[in-house]
Formats: C-alpha cells, structure tokens, sequence
C-alpha cells in the first residue's frame, strides 16, 4: 500500500514534535519507515532469554512516553529485571536502555512484531503506540495507520499467541454528546478527534475479539495523568503540571482554561497501579473489557488554592485558550469508576492534597516555599 510506505518520512519529522493536544500525554508519536531487512537484523539484538517462572514475559510497545518507562521500572521489580521487555522505535537514552531490556518494535511491521512476541515467549503485551490528539489531526492518515492498523496487528498476534493484552482508552474517547457528570463506563461515545475515534475503535475491537476468539482484552480509562518527571506538552490537562513550574520558578502562572472547568486527572502511581491491578486481577472477576478509573476531580481554580498553601504568593490569572477549552468542555468533569472498584478492588492513593505534597516534594524546595502544617 503506497500510503504506508511514504509515511516514513513523515514519522520521522513527528518524532521531533512534543505537542499534545489531547490532554493526557500517554505516550509519544510511534511511526515506521524501516525497512524489513533493517526489521529483521534488529529483532534479535538487545533480546533476552527467560527463565522458566510463573511469571508473565512482558513487551512493552511505545515504551518511551509518559508511562511506558515507569510501568516497565514497576513491573520488572514486581517480575524481575529480565521479566519486561521494553520497545520503542525511537533511540533510548542510556538509563533507560541499561535499566532492563530493550528492542526496536514498530508497530505496522507485523513479521517483526510477531518474531519478538515468539523468540521472547511473551504472555503480557502492553500496547502503549499511538498518536495523540493534535499531532494526529495534522496527520489523520499517519494517525489511522498507528492508531488502528498497529491495533489490527496487535489484535490478531495477540489472539495467535493467547496473550493478555492491555491497551488503554483515555477521557478523548469521550464527545460533547456523552454525560458528563458523571461518565458512566457504558453511555453514548463519540468524539470529534482521530485519536478519540481510534480509541473508541481499539474499545470495541478489543471487546469482540475477546468475545471472538477468546483474547484476554483488557482496557482502562485514563483520566488526565499528572507527573512530576515530564514536562508538560501543551496538552489540555497539562495546565495541572504546569502550574507546578511557574509557581516554583516564577510565583506566576497564566492558566489556558477556564477558572471553573472540571475535569477528572490522577497522579501517575495511581495510573499505573491500576493498570498492574486490572492486568492481575482474576478473569472471572471482570465483567467488562473497558473500565473508567478515576482518582480526582477540580478545576484550575481548586488546584491554584492547594498550590498557594505552598506557594502564598501565587499569582493566577486566566486567558481562555479557545480551542482547548471548546475539548475540556467536551469531556467527562467526572468519571464514574464504581465498577472497577467493585469489580476489581480499585482504590486510589491520592487526593489533591497529597497530589501537590507529592508534586512539591518532587520538584525540591524554593526558598519562596512556605509548606503547610
């Protein structure tokens, strides 16, 4: 398909862009280009062999962004070291690709893709390629090729190989016409963006392959994911980390959205606690694919009057970024999640007020900081 084969380049040119304009920065742009041979030399390089355990064998695809470094650092001291195979199609810096094992995995290559969940013996597949809002809809058929035709060829390998597979779905795949407060897991979908619409795609895809052909498909919801260890990317929710920068830096920050605009975000070892947990839990216990997670909830405005107890001399002020704020109204200000945490044990760990102690404790003390007793 001559389509596939010229995205290369334009993948390449992605990988160098860091917008986000979905709001949760799950991972970053995935793409292809490489050839089979180059594939092929590539699969066998940095690869592991496993010892017999009860363990699952773990690939970890887009493995680069937000997440996908720390849920591989959380599963390999769960499963040990040589238990998680990190992949990407981009270079690793040298922490990361000492920290464990490492492998280039492109997506829209299947051969490649199927060669390493076999030479590996892999049970567990995290699938975290695909690109995001904005940098998806400046490229709708790059989009559609990560997004949905790297699904496909998850889908189908893991179904070949009876793999677990997990594949997260995010508040994006949600639209102006679903509730709203709160989101319920099952209700109307049907979002106005290429990476909302594959993952509504991936939703039901995953859904009827498990009731297909037996897949183990399992989902989560993210809400907004929030992290000290990332730079915001000029996401919808990234105002929430943000924040925690200029008040350090400049005791001023100017927030994009409304003082009032809910929406429902979670400190990222909440987010990927769920995800071990869901991915543990007994088959028999879920009664669902999909399930929302959720931890909090608050506007700018909430979060700008837990940061000046630490900050008192913040200053906030408010230019309405119409674009995003026309996406923040369009998703969920709350997420129902009674089911996960019925179904599975779900708890989260952090509320607002331990998310700032934490975020503060992360980015170190500032002269100017006055902490709360």
């Amino acid at each position: 398909m001559p389509i596939l084969r010229n995205l290369g380049r334009a993948a390449r040119q992605l990988l160098q862009s860091s917008g986000c304009g979905c709001g949760v920065s799950l991972v970053p742009v995935r793409g292809i280009g490489v050839s089979p041979r180059q594939v092929a030399s590539d699969a066998g390089f940095h690869s592991v062999t496993f010892s017999e355990s009860d363990h699952p064998r773990v690939l970890i695809t887009g493995g680069l962004g937000q997440l996908g470094v720390g849920l591989a650092k959380l599963l390999r001291k769960r499963f040990g070291k040589n238990s998680v195979i990190l992949s990407d199609i981009r270079k690793p810096a040298d922490n990361v690709f000492y920290s464990g094992p490492f492998i280039f995995a492109d997506v829209l290559d299947y051969k490649n893709l199927r060669e390493i969940v076999v030479n590996n013996r892999i049970t567990w597949l995290f699938h975290y390629s695909a690109l995001l809002s904005a940098v998806g809809e400046a490229n709708v058929p790059l989009a559609r090729a990560v997004n949905i035709t790297g699904l496909h060829n998850v889908l189908d390998i893991a179904a070949e190989h009876n793999l677990r597979l997990f594949v997260p779905s995010t508040i994006g795949a949600f639209g102006p016409t679903s509730p709203r407060d709160p989101t319920p897991d099952l209700c109307i979908q049907r979002p106005r963006t290429i990476y909302g619409v594959s993952k509504v795609h991936a939703e039901l895809m995953g859904e009827y392959y498990h009731y297909r052909y037996g897949l183990d498909f399992r989902c989560l919801r993210y809400p907004g994911i929030i992290s000290a260890d990332s730079q915001p990317g000029g996401g919808t929710t990234d105002y929430a980390v943000k924040i925690f920068h200029d008040a350090m830096k400049t005791g001023k920050f100017k927030c994009y959205l409304r003082p009032d605009t809910r929406l429902p975000m979670m400190y990222i070892d909440d987010c990927l606690k769920a995800t071990l947990e869901v991915m543990e839990a007994p088959a028999e216990s879920l009664t669902m694919r999909t399930y929302n997670i959720s931890a909090m909830s608050f506007t700018p405005e909430e979060l700008a009057q837990e940061v000046q107890k630490y900050v008192p001399e913040l200053q906030m002020t408010y230019n309405v970024d119409q674009v995003r704020q026309a996406i923040a109204d369009s998703w969920p200000m709350n997420f129902d999640d009674s089911n996960a945490r019925r179904d599975w044990g779900w708890k989260h760990d952090y509320d607002l007020p331990e998310l700032v102690t934490t975020m503060f404790s992360y980015l170190g003390s500032d002269s100017r900081i006055a902490r709360a007793n």
